[in-house]
């Protein structure tokens, strides 16, 4: 793909300390107040949001691009379409949307804002597990449809796989897949309720360093399952037919890491067949999501105990307040020592 400058984009800067910073996507996250250390100054750019073919036009005189979860790929990150590119800097912890050995090729700098959500993240997640195990969109969609007056009551329709009414916190044992910022939070959050709680090795290993359990036995023996890992080509459908099989009938599986992670199909699956008790969710394989693109929503999936919330795990004030303060300390701390604060690339 062939991309075009503008003339005004053509034309060799003459000062070199004098910094153009584009914002493709504030629309999740406003941009800081930066202090840049003397001699540097700055232009800010600000789009509230970027379509994947306007990245070129937007960035083809940046020395330095925020963004979130917009693609940026390797065809723009090519000497002839960003020349003066030296930095993106990612409002969020995973990367997987830049192509990482592009920039690592041309010496661009990459750093990401980690941990920033993960009180938001964790909290998140607990609300998605209550929500499932307490099957309260399931309930309150029915109640809705006119269900309560016709069944006069309706306590079974918490009722699990097993034939039984849920379990309370003291009786679960949450199995944390994913032992990151997110993981730790969500650890002592679970213990102070009352939970058991597992943390998983990695998949494939048949042993666990100590602390944590084998990922076949933690799926056995999980009534919670929790995903908080990055996506990787390694975590890809790391839930799957037959990690679905392995769970109890009763385990709920919360999703808060990225779509991919979870074989949506599979899933939907396995919840018809009452192979396990319900799912909650705030990533999908296909974003946004919708019926056209996901076999978790539309009519079909109406009468299973799932509950999607639309990528929002993170979204809280002080989760604003540290993407902020980290991006600030990368950008200000790239040009002070050479060195984001949190450094991918």
């Amino acid at each position: 793909m062939t991309f075009k400058r503008p003339a005004d984009a053509m034309a060799q800067r003459t000062n070199p300390h004098h910094l153009i910073v584009v914002a493709l996507e504030t629309f999740f996250v406003p941009v800081p107040k930066f202090d840049l250390p003397a001699p540097y100054t700055y232009e800010l750019r600000e789009y509230a949001r970027t379509r994947p073919d306007q990245v070129a036009e937007r960035i083809a005189d940046a020395d330095v691009i925020i963004m979130t979860v917009l693609p940026v790929p390797a065809n723009v990150l090519r000497p002839q379409v960003s020349p003066r590119l030296k930095m993106v800097s990612v409002v969020a912890s995973g990367t997987d949307s830049v192509d990482l050995a592009a920039c690592k090729a041309r010496g661009i700098v990459v750093a990401n804002t980690p941990h920033c959500n993960a009180v938001s993240v964790a909290e998140h997640a607990l609300a998605l597990y209550f929500a499932v195990r307490r099957s309260v969109t399931l309930s309150h969609t029915m109640v809705r449809a006119g269900g309560w007056p016709k069944m006069g009551t309706m306590q079974k329709a918490l009722d699990g796989p097993d034939g039984k009414p849920p379990r309370t916190c003291r009786d679960e044992t949450l199995g944390v897949i994913g032992y990151g910022a997110v993981g730790k939070v969500l650890e002592a959050t679970a213990k102070s309720l009352g939970m058991k709680v597992l943390v998983s090795g990695r998949k494939g290993s048949a042993t666990a360093a100590e602390g944590r359990t084998a990922f076949d036995t933690l799926l056995r023996e999980s009534s919670v399952i929790v995903l908080c890992l990055p996506r990787s080509p390694e975590t890809l459908n790391l839930i799957s037919d037959a990690e679905l099989d392995a769970m109890k009938p009763y385990a709920v599986i919360v999703n808060v890491s990225r779509g991919g992670i979870v074989d949506e199909k599979a899933l939907v699956a396995a919840l018809r067949a009452r192979k396990i008790a319900g799912y909650g969710t705030d990533v999908y394989e296909q974003e946004p999501a919708s019926d056209e693109n996901s076999p978790l929503i539309g009519p079909d999936t109406a009468d299973l105990n799932i509950v999607t919330t639309p990528h929002v795990a993170w979204c809280a004030s002080d989760t604003i307040a540290n993407y902020n303060r980290a991006t600030k300390e990368n950008i200000e701390g790239w040009l002070s020592t050479g060195h984001p604060k949190y450094p991918v690339v």
